[in-house]
Formats: C-alpha cells, sequence, structure tokens
C-alpha cells in the first residue's frame, strides 16, 4: 500500500478516518481488478470455443494477465489484513483487560498495584 497509516497520523479519529480511506481505495482496486478478470475470462473461454489457432495462442497473454491480476488482488487483500491488525493493536494498546491475538485467542494482562 501507499504506506504506514499509523505513523503519519495523531489522533484516534484521524486514524479512523484514515483507515477507511486506505480500505475503501484498496477495496476499489480490487474489485476493479475483480471485474477485468471477469472480462479476461470471457474472452479466454470465447477464444478457446473458437478453436482458432490466433486465438489460441491469444490465451497465453491472457492467461498471463489473468495471473498477474490475480496477484495483485491477493497483494491487495494482504496489506488490507495488514492494516486492519494494525489498527487493532493500535486501538487496543491502552486497554488492560486484555487483546485479541491474530490467533483469535484473547491475552490477558495483569494489572500490578504497587
Amino acid at each position: 500500500m501507499d504506506g504506514d497509516v499509523f505513523g503519519e497520523l495523531g489522533n484516534s479519529a484521524q486514524v479512523d478516518s484514515r483507515l477507511l480511506q486506505v480500505f475503501q481505495k484498496s477495496l476499489l482496486q480490487a474489485q476493479d481488478i475483480l471485474n477485468q478478470n471477469r472480462l479476461l475470462i470471457n474472452e479466454i473461454n470465447q477464444n478457446q470455443e473458437s478453436k482458432m489457432p490466433d486465438n489460441l495462442s491469444r490465451n497465453v497473454g491472457l492467461i498471463r494477465e489473468l495471473n498477474s491480476n490475480i496477484r495483485r488482488v491477493v497483494d491487495l487483500y494482504a496489506d488490507l489484513s495488514n492494516s486492519f491488525t494494525k489498527s487493532r493493536e493500535a486501538s487496543s494498546e491502552g486497554d488492560s483487560s486484555g487483546t485479541l491475538k491474530s490467533d483469535g485467542k484473547v491475552n490477558q494482562k495483569r494489572i500490578r498495584s504497587s
């Protein structure tokens, strides 16, 4: 993604707003790529059904483009996941009652009295 969302912003409201913007941007990018993939798949299928040598050889490039697009979508979702994890960690830093670890288990913190 475009950088660390949390390094640039100070307060929680700004982080939440910026995080939502980043999520929305990434999800829109992923949706655009998935729409493009749908068109590629349709063209690949048409070329396959035509059985014309030129169309079949064109499929090689189309399939490569499709694979590249799939990698891009996976990267976008991975970045979204990382951003979400960072936001959850940042929002729970001051919480002494416990935090949710990435494996879904609660990490209880003990408060020591002086």
